[in-house]
């Protein structure tokens, strides 16, 4: 039970990654708190980590809304004390196109989105992780030097996501709080089957990979369990690099 006694924070709970984490987070023992903007979804979530017999409840927030985002990690302290994980995976609405083919919104939507997102709930976990002296923020996403193109601005908002995290790491960490970004190159069974041309994406992501298989949803929760966990307590300000080598460092 690598999370026992641990209070994690989910946004995106009800999204295909994020609700992986919420499950893989309560089957290490976390209570999780899963937030977004749908109950339906959170609810479906819930349960399933309730017939597994781990503790859950949710809460409808938009990650977006400053207010809401500092009023929802304040009721989570008032409930349970305190809050040990942090790790914000909502969607941020990105237009995957050749950049010539994109208007300067669609452009810079995302980019402002996942920036805006990450600095709130960041800030509103710290707030409560400083007074701790110990929490971890995750971020998904990654980066560095290599990109495909008519992916519009999604690589250049990651980029931005890690400048963002390891600004975050070098303010958090003389209180004990660790901020770390997992990135996996593309999770086949995230993508909505209706796509045009799944398959052909699919087999894609596969090859781009050095394991000739790319990370599953499973993965991705059992990583962000170890990473979330104390086995961790050394990582901090830095990528986990789970593409099964699509992305090389």
């Amino acid at each position: 039970m690598l999370l026992s006694k641990k209070v994690a924070v989910v946004y995106g709970a009800g999204g295909a990654i994020g609700g992986a984490v919420s499950r893989a987070f309560a089957r290490a023992g976390a209570r999780v708190v899963l937030a977004g903007r749908t109950q339906d979804r959170l609810d479906k979530v819930a349960d399933q980590i309730e017939s597994d017999g781990g503790a859950a409840e949710t809460a409808v927030v938009d990650a977006l809304d400053e207010e809401a985002v500092t009023a929802f990690a304040d009721s989570v302290v008032e409930r349970h004390a305190r809050v040990d994980i942090s790790f914000n995976l909502i969607g941020f609405g990105d237009v995957q196109r050749p950049l010539m083919e994109l208007s300067v919104d669609d452009f810079t939507q995302p980019i402002a989105t996942l920036m805006r997102t990450h600095f709130l709930t960041t800030r509103a976990a710290a707030r409560h992780m400083i007074n701790q002296g110990s929490g971890v923020v995750l971020a998904f996403g990654g980066s560095g030097p290599d990109t495909i193109a008519g992916i519009g601005s999604l690589k250049v908002a990651f980029d931005a996501l890690e400048g963002q995290r390891r600004q975050w790491a070098y303010e958090l960490g003389r209180y004990g709080i660790r901020v770390v970004t997992l990135k996996t190159g593309g999770i086949p069974e995230s993508i909505p089957d209706e796509l045009p041309g799944m398959d052909e994406v699919v087999a894609d992501l596969n090859r781009r990979t050095l394991l000739g298989r790319t990370a599953t949803l499973t993965d991705v929760g059992d990583v962000a369990c170890f990473i979330a966990s104390d086995h961790a307590r050394s990582i901090t300000s830095t990528e986990i690099n789970i593409s099964c080598g699509a992305m090389v460092d």
